[in-house]
Parts: C-alpha cells; structure tokens; sequence
C-alpha cells in the first residue's frame, strides 16, 4: 500500500511540516548547487527547492535526469513564499524518479497545430488551459446536479439505444438484434416526458448523439445534454426556470472557479448580462430583426448561426426567440393557440456570437395533434405507441428543455471551439483517441 501523500492544494495546511508530495514535472532549472523542479499534481504546480549539499547523492542524481512529465516523489518541508504558486514551496530532502518520461515529448511549450493537439489529445489535456477547461466542466456538472436537487427535481436515466427518435435527421443507427434497426439516442426528452407523468419534475444528464455533417466550432457528434420535464409548467413556466438555471450556472463558476477563468484570460465583464433579466422576443420580430441587419432570412426558415449572432448583438444579453413555425420545429412541440403556424417554443440565445444553448417547448398534449404531426413527419407510428398513450391516458400540460453542456461552458470560458471542453472529442474525421 502506497503511504498517503499531500495533494499540492493542501499544502497551505502544513506549514512547516515534512510531507511527501507527488505528481509531474513541468520544468526544471539548475544553478549549478541549487535546483528548482515545478510540479504538478492535478491540483495545482508546486516549485520545489533542492541544495546540492542538503539532499542525499542520489537524489542529486536523480533530478539530473527529470524530464517533463518525468513522475516523481518529493519529501520535503513546507515553506511559505508568497512568490509561488499558492503561496507555498518544498524544500525538498529527497527526490525519487517513480516513471521516466523520454526528452522527445509530444506537446512541448510552443506552437501546435491543432490537428496535432487533437491527435495528441491525452497529453493535450495535461497543459494548463486545458486542465482549468476541465475544473470548470467538472464545476458546471456539479452546479447542474445542485440546482435541480435544492428543487426536487428527480434525476433519472434514459436509454442509449432507442427506436423512437426525436429529431428528424442526424441518426446514428445500428441493427438491434431481432428487433430491426435501433439509434443512438439524439434526446432523453421523450422518455423523459414518461418519468414526468409519474415523478412531477425530473431531469436528465447524458451522452447524446448527432450524425450530422457539420464542421462549425459548435457541433459535436457526441455531447452531453440536461434534459429537464416538468409535469404542469406551461411555456412561460419552462422558460422562467432556464433563466433562473443559466443565471445559477454563470455564478457559480465566477464565485468558484475565479483562477481557473484567469488562465483562461476570460473577460468576465462580458458575463455581467446574466444578471438582467433575459429578452423574449417572438420569431416574427427576430426574423425582422435579422433583416434589418442585412440577412436574408425569410420567415418560416431556421435562424442560422449568422442570423442568432445579430439578434444577440442587437440586445447584448441572453435572447429567447419564440413561437417558432412548426415545419422548422420537432413534432412533439406544442401547436400554438394565438397562431397555429407556430408552436409554443424557445430557443435560449447567448451572447458573443455563441448562439442557441437551450433549446426548449411545451410538448404537444393533444393526441390528435400529436399523431398527425408524426404522420405528417413519415415516423414510424407504431413506435411511438408508449408516447402517444402518455395522452391518451392522463394528459396533462408539460414542458422541458435541453441545455448542451459543451456549448454553455465554451459561452462561459470564452473558448472559440467546442471541441476544447469535452475530454475527448468526437467529431467528423475524428474518433481516436
């Protein structure tokens, strides 16, 4: 057994005492009679101290030989300067070599393309900016499960493989079997919305999947989504709760990742605009909006990218666009009563140029309208027969919404592409490692 060491983080709580630290050399510097190694843990960089004349042969020895990534032992004591790193240093009294690391590592401090940082994505992810990317992944996730627990919401998990899709396009499909083909989930919603009818509120926190042929800086073809329902919200209700949710998301990772978002030299003025109240704004006027910027949207399309960008820019804090038509909508959306064209639904716009991050709906509760609406969309019916008896036993009013994780933290760290804040990312042309 292995005797226990102290996490680097900590060390502010043994002042003056011998401990043993261990973890990653970062870099190395010599004098000739005094040595310096910075190290890293995973909770921090440590500068540890060694006096030629102070510290065992072997241990001189030993550092002559570290290299980066090199994995090392210090035992030393803890000497507070205010210079360092967390305030504190090692001077150190012995250093042993655990694993060797050959001098031609791949990510070296200069210049990669980033092709090559992808292809070398398990050494990638040990560099600083990365590892603050991943504190914050990590913080949000965290956040996600706190927000919904101090309201009850239940969490709950929703199948992988499924054969009732809740999208029209983007399948990733495989055959099941005896049973014919079965997808790779796009959505927990439509399970969700069962849960809902027996638990109230629920929510869900997975790996979706996308087969769609994109290349922008916010798609992935695996992510991960939180996918809330709620039994007797209406629209109106869904959106209040994403606004409450968004603004809980960015203060907690400015009141707890502070340092993280400072190596990532976020501005975090820019996210200020949480804090007032969110605009609403229906799709017609969004449309004309966009025009009047110079796009040629016409209503009835999607907004694309561009066109999300000037709506945002135009109020300069999050948008909800509502009432979308429904042919550019999913079938399960709700037919709005003021415009039938449309269907009572939102899409969460963040600001500098991020886009949609939430997107949302009060679902369709009328069995009718539901099932010409899957007909309409050539779905196989007779696998959407549980979803459909959700009205046809017991409907009721229900909303939910689906926030995309990689999105919402690429807004919050101010990161340009997507593919930064998930561990490994999976993308077209790209599943290894």
């Amino acid at each position: 057994m292995i005797d226990s060491a102290v996490r680097i983080a900590d060390l502010k709580h043994h002042a003056g005492a011998i401990v043993t630290v261990r973890g990653w050399v970062t870099h190395v510097r010599s004098s000739g009679k005094v040595a310096f190694v910075v190290a890293r843990d995973g909770s921090g960089t440590l500068q540890a101290v060694l006096v030629k004349s102070q510290v065992p042969v072997a241990s001189w020895d030993a550092f002559a030989t570290l290299t980066q990534e090199t994995s090392i032992e210090l035992v030393g004591e803890v000497r507070a300067d205010a210079r360092q790193p967390g305030g504190f240093e090692l001077g150190v009294q012995a250093l042993t070599v655990i694993g060797t690391s050959p001098v031609d590592y791949p990510v070296q401090p200069k210049e990669h393309g980033v092709d090559f940082l992808l292809d070398n994505r398990h050494f990638w992810l040990r560099t600083p900016r990365q590892t603050a990317i991943m504190r914050v992944r990590s913080e949000l996730e965290q956040a996600v499960h706190d927000f919904f627990y101090a309201r009850d919401f239940v969490r709950c998990d929703t199948p992988i493989l499924t054969a009732a899709i809740g999208e029209r396009a983007g399948l990733f499909s495989t055959e099941y079997f005896e049973e014919g083909t079965a997808y790779l989930a796009q959505t927990g919603q439509l399970y969700g919305e069962a849960l809902a009818a027996s638990l109230g509120n629920i929510y869900t926190f997975g790996p979706t999947f996308r087969a769609e042929k994109s290349k922008t800086r916010r798609h992935l073809t695996e992510f991960w989504m939180i996918e809330p329902e709620m039994a007797w919200y209406d629209q109106d209700d869904n959106m209040n709760l994403q606004e409450a949710f968004v603004r809980y998301l960015v203060q907690r990772v400015l009141e707890r990742r502070g340092e993280e978002l400072k190596v990532l030299e976020r501005d975090t003025s820019k996210l200020d605009c949480v804090g007032e109240p969110f605009v609403r704004l229906d799709y017609g006027d969004a449309v004309a909006l966009a025009q009047s910027k110079g796009s040629d949207v016409k209503w009835g399309e999607d907004l694309g990218a561009p066109d999300e960008a000037l709506i945002v820019d135009h109020h300069q804090r999050p948008v909800f666009v509502v009432n979308y038509p429904k042919e550019a909508k999913a079938f399960y959306m709700k037919e709005n009563p003021a415009d039938p064209r449309t269907v009572r639904c939102a899409d969460l716009l963040a600001p500098e140029g991020r886009g949609e991050i939430i997107g949302g709906s009060q679902r369709e509760d009328d069995y009718d309208k539901i099932l010409r609406r899957l007909t309409e969309e050539r779905l196989p019916v007779a696998a959407y027969g549980w979803y459909l008896d959700l009205r046809k036993y017991g409907t009721f009013t229900h909303s939910g919404f689906g926030l995309g994780l990689e999105r919402t933290i690429a807004w919050i760290c101010g990161i340009e592409h997507i593919r930064e804040v998930i561990p490994f990312p999976r993308m077209m042309g790209r599943l290894h490692p």
